[in-house]
């Protein structure tokens, strides 16, 4: 067990700062106290962004060389302490210690990809002479960052997905300010600390927790802020985009992944990718499957062996090597998943394993039957459920699929090349992952979705994208 820490600091306006007032961060599996973080306040967004306008002046200037080697030396702290962050993401969080060493080595991959990327972004060259009477004009654009990022992250990956804003931000010269989930800042604070032991100008990068509702807003709509990073839920996204007015926006949000299983697929693999994938990460994970679609033909083969796979789940104490599954983020949220299952139940659903909860534990649940019109097939669940549907041809999997207003990523089992490339096509999906389910990414590929799922793509080479401007530059010789 992680020893509780007194207090963490947050980086403001170029200083490690505390406040009279507090956010208390509990560990989600027995409610006791982890540390507290300070309550930022309005006045301390507004002097935030301040801040950030020298900030960003000061990241501009750096070269690329400079960008890069601070960012490598980040990497080699957390590298050196690569535990204390696991632990810090398994005792503030909800996953097991073995998912959260893997997203310190993701978040390390990650600022590493950024360092690469930095060298990459250059313009083109551009022929003016494609017009008449511009043979004798010469140009090219090029890449000037937007200035302040404004940086929104949630609790579900707390140290990579803010490390999906953070390095881009610093690689392509810009300044960020990040505010973390409520549930789960230290992580992100951490991050902090290995940028500034590296050392990054402090005014380049600020990390202010604090409530969403109270300071999110300041971040969200002033002027001088010139693009929001969120990654969230759905109605959070359509309020943030509605307040934020004439700037950027690039927004991961939610989602409703499906998966589809026929009947020439490798039923072990297919069972084992949708299992890993729907629980995986409690179910809190915005990859995660919620609807598989299975061919008539192999539907109670997979369903048998599927619902076998989920009883051998081991749920437990995420500290545990052992333990595939902890509990979720909160007990409220337990508590929401429960009642979206017991509502899909009196509506018809069969209820095949799981369904139990346990304060914050929520077992491994798979339902079968589940009537069109409950909200477990149509809204996010964000938790350990799944739902089984026999499908009787590709074309019926694919407009179920479709008929929800997400669109993140799809899963297809099949070795059938042309069914393949049919559903490639036709699903509205950001991302087809073809003999394995949704839940599949790498930090390098552009990453996001249609409808509900989001606006543009994150993946560190599309962000450093988003966080940059082109410039024309045109010579009349």
């Amino acid at each position: 067990m992680m020893t509780a820490v007194k207090e963490k600091r947050m980086l403001l306006g170029g200083e490690w700062v505390k406040r009279k007032e507090t956010i208390t961060v509990r560990d989600p599996q027995d409610n006791t106290i982890f540390t507290t973080v300070p309550k930022a306040s309005v006045k301390d967004a507004l002097d935030a962004i301040e801040a950030a306008k020298e900030g960003a002046k000061i990241s501009a200037t750096l070269s690329v060389f400079e960008r890069m080697n601070i960012i490598h030396k980040a990497v080699q702290y957390i590298e050196d302490n690569k535990e204390h962050y696991a632990q810090t993401i398994a005792t503030e969080g909800s996953k097991t210690i073995t998912e959260a060493r893997a997203e310190v080595k993701r978040c390390m991959d990650t600022m590493r990809l950024s360092a690469e990327e930095a060298r990459r972004m250059h313009g083109e060259t551009i022929p003016f002479s494609q017009r008449e009477g511009g043979d004798n004009r010469i140009g090219y654009y090029y890449h000037f960052p937007v200035g302040i990022v404004a940086a929104i992250t949630p609790f579900n990956d707390p140290l990579n997905l803010v490390a999906h804003k953070v390095g881009p931000a610093i690689a392509s010269g810009n300044a960020i300010i990040v505010k973390p989930a409520s549930l789960t800042p230290v992580s992100a604070i951490l991050l902090a600390e290995a940028l500034d032991h590296a050392g990054l100008p402090r005014k380049i990068l600020q990390v202010i927790t604090g409530s969403g509702g109270e300071i999110g807003d300041v971040l969200v709509t002033h002027p001088a802020v010139r693009l929001v990073s969120f990654t969230g839920g759905f109605e959070t996204g359509e309020s943030i985009a509605k307040k934020a007015g004439l700037k950027k926006i690039s927004m991961e949000l939610g989602s409703n992944s499906p998966a589809i299983v026929l009947e020439d697929a490798d039923m072990t693999d297919a069972v084992q990718s949708c299992v890993a994938g729907a629980f995986g990460a409690v179910g809190q994970n915005c990859l995660g499957v919620q609807r598989i679609y299975v061919k008539d033909a192999v539907y109670h083969a997979f369903v048998e062996q599927f619902v076998a796979e989920t009883k051998k789940y081991i749920v437990g104490d995420k500290r545990s090597d052992e333990t595939m599954m902890g509990p979720l983020i909160h007990e409220k949220e337990a508590i929401r998943i429960e009642k979206l299952v017991d509502e899909a139940v009196a509506l018809g659903a069969t209820l095949l394993t799981g369904g139990v909860r346990d304060g914050a534990f929520y077992m491994p649940t798979v339902l079968e039957n589940v009537p069109k019109g409950a909200r477990i097939m149509e809204e996010e669940v964000f938790g350990p459920v799944v739902s089984i549907c026999k499908i009787d041809s590709v074309e019926e999997a694919i407009a179920l699929a479709n008929d929800v207003n997400y669109g993140l990523q799809a899963g297809i089992f099949t070795k059938n090349i042309e069914i393949a490339f049919k559903a490639i096509h036709d699903l509205e999906v950001g991302g087809v992952i073809v003999n394995d389910s949704s839940d599949y990414r790498v930090d390098a590929m552009p990453f996001g979705g249609v409808k509900g799922s989001g606006i543009g793509r994150e993946g560190v080479k599309f962000a450093m994208e988003d966080m940059t401007e082109k410039k024309v530059v045109q010579f009349k010789l």
